[in-house]
Parts: structure tokens; C-alpha cells; sequence
């Protein structure tokens, strides 16, 4: 079996994996902001990096995930001021909601998930160490850190200090000493939430929140650090420079984590998926008319470093590749129950080494592809349970594969009581009937393809339908 390898944002290149601790892997990630429902975004980072652990769990003997919630934050407090509602009320339920549409994608929960209000106290403790060190300096109520007295920051993103100006979400204040410079402590004002510290009452910047969780739980260095790839710059880049700066040797920026993950964004119609966009996808919607494999499935459908052109295609072709390798398990089944309850599998080298190599899911599937377009009559017993134990090894790392296939297609005939040639067969029914002129009719079919989520529009020589999706 091959090492596995993974791409090193850090590095810039794909590395050999070494653990710090081959008895231990220690990997966070950082999580969602808890003020709203969870979107494909937020599902495609928890969904890649539940998927980068589950294969790390065959590897090693251990693995130790932490992913983050965040539950402080000017989105948060916003909301709350807005409906006049506790914050902690609005981060409870959304964090409830997090999770639970997470375990529809078969999002196993991390070992650790880490509420930043939890983490205040330490954070405090964190930031003074700074201040007493001198990386930190106060002003007008605010903890800066100061970005020029640490030469390596800019050693993730590798950007220049004029892209770190334009690229961040830099505010140009009068309490900083450099545009650059980013907030480890800010003053609460009015009704807003806050702490008591030695600066005053306030709360802290997100940048700190996960460098202070991650080295309380993990410590440091670990593994792995990841999360989607806009936190690569400031996000990551600052944690990077609190924690070498925190530490006895600040110019080890492997001091923190050695390996730097990134997934790639979820585009819309070719455009970032964003709340400025106004183009987020909510996960809760798709799982009214998806089962949670077949999202999962099209989350992974692209290299995870790669962008994600997210269409209701792609969901199509992961939904037609799902039942095309249940087929084969439901038809192994009775065979597998009769025969081979103690069989040992064979895992397939090209299979394994597809995943060792930074996640190749694509040519992993092309690899079991090939095994089972092969005649089925000609293909001895034995064989056909091998295959079957790799789909299953398979869909264990993936977080597929993990209903009896009696089951998936009998839950599949929820969400698709009706496939495309049917609402193909519907809509040109509705046509005959409008060129007869029986609008009745034609409503009436236009009722029950809304009754079934799909929304129809009539141009001047066809009619175009799309499923309704928020």
C-alpha cells in the first residue's frame, strides 16, 4: 500500500504524510459561523474533512477531530439585536440545526466541537501573553495584533503586503498602527454581549478564537489544520502568526500545524456562492427532495480543492451513481447472507491508491466502475463478494453505501415519485392540452408538478422546468 499524500497549502505542493504522532492524528477544522441555516458551503467543508478523517481512522490507530463552532460574532449579535432575541438562543438553535442537517449528509460528529464562548477566559489569557510579549499593543478599546513586528506573515497565503491590504477584510481604523493589523480584542457597546478583561468589557476577534482552541485541545503541533479556502487568507494566515509569536520560536511556522488543508468554494452559475451574492443554497432545502447520500455524493463529485460548479445536475448524476452500485449490492445481497458472512476482503490497490493519493475520489469510483460493468453471469461467486466489500470499504471512507439497498430505493421513491421522463410525459401532456385550449387541465398539471417541486416556465417554443430549490 502507497503513503498517503495530500496537498500542503502551506507548501503549496502535494506532500508525503508523516504524523507527529503516528499513535495519534490530530486534526481541526475550522467550522461554521452560527447565526443562520447551514448552506452547501458550510455542508461541503464538513463533508471533505469528515471524509479526509474517516480515511485517516483506517490508516491509524487514532485519530483526534476537533471542528469548531463559532457562537460570538457581529453576524450573530446583529441578528440578535434585529428579532430582539438572546444571541445564545440563536446560536443554540442554529448550531441543533448544524448538526442535525450534518447527520443527514452522514457527517459523523467531531470528537471535539468547541463553543468559542466556552473559550473566552483562555483567550484572554492568550491575548495578554501577546500583549507581554509586545505582538500586541492597545488602543481606543481594542487589542491589535501588529502584523509588522512577524517577517513570515503572508507565509500560508503568499501574498504581499498590498494583496494582504486589498485581499483582507481590513477595516482602515484610526486605533491601528497598520492597515494589516487585526483585532484580538474589541470593546461591547450598549446591549451588545461581552466579557470583563483587562482591556474592558468586550469580546474577542474571531481570528483568535480557533489558535486558542485548537492548541488547548490538540496541542501543538498537530497534524492538520483546515477549512475552506477563503479562511486561508486572514484567517489562517493570523493563527499562524499568534501562535509562532505565542510561542519560544517564532520562526517555526510549522510550530503550529504541518499540514494546511484547504477545500475549494461552491460557485453558483460560475460565481462564489456568498451572502453578498445572494446566492446561497441551503442545505435544509435540497434535503426535501434529496436523499442526504445523493448530496453528499455530488459535494464530492469534484476534486475537494477544486471549485464546485453546484447545478441540479450534478445531484442527477450523483443520485444515478448511487443506485447504479446499489443495484449491484442489492443483487450480492442474498448470495453475500448465504455464503461469505466471514469472507476477507481484497481491498483493490488502484482503489486504495486513488484515496492515499490527496483523495482521488473520481478514479476510485472508475476503479470499482470497472468491476461491475463486467458480465454478472460470468463472474464467480467469490468475485462478486470481493466487489461487493469494496464497494462497502468504499463507501465507508466516503460516508456512502451505509443503507441496505431494499431501503435506499425504497426511501429514493419519497423523493423521486415521479423521474424525468415523467415530468417530461407531464409537461408535453400540458401542452397538448393548452394547444387544445383545456386550461383546466393544463393547470391542473401544473398543480401537480408544483405539488411535486418542480417549477415550469414557458417560453415562445418550449417549456423549461427546474426543481424549486430556495
Amino acid at each position: 500500500m502507497k503513503k498517503l499524500k495530500i496537498f500542503n497549502s502551506l507548501k503549496n505542493k502535494k506532500e508525503e504524510f508523516f504524523p507527529v504522532d503516528p499513535n495519534n492524528i490530530r486534526v481541526y477544522a475550522c467550522g461554521p459561523t452560527v447565526y443562520d441555516y447551514a448552506h452547501i458551503g458550510n455542508a461541503r467543508m464538513a463533508v471533505v474533512f469528515d471524509t479526509l478523517v474517516r480515511l485517516l481512522r483506517f490508516i491509524y490507530p487514532k485519530v483526534t477531530y476537533v471542528s469548531n463552532i463559532t457562537d460570538i460574532d457581529d453576524k450573530i449579535i446583529n441578528r440578535s439585536i434585529r428579532e430582539n432575541t438572546p444571541f445564545l438562543s440563536i446560536t443554540r438553535k442554529f448550531t441543533d440545526i448544524y448538526n442535525r442537517d450534518m447527520r443527514q449528509l452522514n457527517v459523523l460528529r467531531p470528537d471535539h466541537q468547541p463553543l468559542a464562548t466556552e473559550y473566552v477566559h483562555k483567550m484572554i489569557i492568550k491575548i495578554q501573553e501577546l500583549f507581554n510579549k509586545e505582538f500586541a499593543y492597545f488602543n481606543e478599546g481594542h487589542v491589535l495584533f501588529n502584523v509588522s513586528l512577524f517577517p513570515n506573515y503572508g507565509c500560508l497565503s503568499k501574498s504581499s503586503k498590498e494583496e494582504q491590504i486589498a485581499g483582507s477584510r481590513i477595516q482602515v481604523a484610526s486605533y491601528k498602527k497598520n492597515p494589516e493589523d487585526f483585532v484580538l480584542w474589541k470593546p461591547s457597546l450598549g446591549n451588545e454581549p461581552g466579557w470583563e478583561s483587562p482591556w474592558g468589557f468586550g469580546r474577542p476577534g474571531w481570528h483568535t478564537e480557533c489558535f486558542v482552541m485548537s492548541e488547548d485541545i490538540l496541542k501543538t503541533p498537530f497534524d492538520i489544520h483546515g477549512g475552506g479556502l477563503d479562511l486561508k487568507f486572514p484567517h489562517h494566515e493570523n493563527e499562524i502568526a499568534q501562535s509562532c509569536c505565542n510561542s519560544n520560536n517564532p520562526e517555526l511556522i510549522e510550530g503550529y500545524a504541518r499540514y494546511w488543508v484547504h477545500n475549494g468554494f461552491v460557485n453558483i452559475n460560475e460565481k462564489k456562492m456568498s451572502k453578498s451574492m445572494g446566492n446561497i443554497k441551503l442545505v435544509k432545502e435540497y434535503l426535501k427532495i434529496y436523499d442526504g447520500e445523493i448530496i453528499r455524493l455530488a459535494l464530492l463529485s469534484s476534486h475537494y480543492r477544486s471549485p464546485l460548479k453546484w447545478t441540479e445536475n450534478i445531484l442527477v448524476q450523483s443520485k444515478s451513481i448511487l443506485n447504479k452500485f446499489y443495484n449491484f449490492l442489492h443483487k450480492t445481497e442474498e448470495i453475500d447472507d448465504m455464503k461469505f458472512k466471514n469472507f476477507k476482503i481484497k481491498i483493490d490497490t488502484d482503489l486504495m491508491n486513488s484515496l492515499l493519493d490527496d483523495l482521488n475520489i473520481s478514479k476510485s469510483f472508475v476503479c470499482l466502475n470497472k468491476k461491475i460493468l463486467i458480465d454478472f453471469k460470468k463472474i464467480k461467486d467469490e468475485e462478486k463478494i470481493n466487489i461487493r466489500r469494496n464497494i462497502q470499504f468504499l463507501g465507508k471512507i466516503l460516508g456512502i453505501f451505509q443503507k441496505r439497498p431494499t431501503d435506499w430505493f425504497k426511501i429514493n421513491e419519497k423523493y423521486s415519485s415521479i423521474d424525468q421522463d415523467g415530468i417530461n410525459a407531464l409537461i408535453e401532456k400540458r401542452n397538448i392540452a393548452r394547444a387544445s385550449k383545456d386550461y383546466q387541465l393544463a393547470d391542473d398539471i401544473r398543480g401537480k408538478l408544483s405539488n411535486l417541486g418542480i417549477e415550469i416556465k414557458d417560453e415562445a417554443d418550449k417549456t423549461i422546468w427546474k426543481r424549486k430549490i430556495k
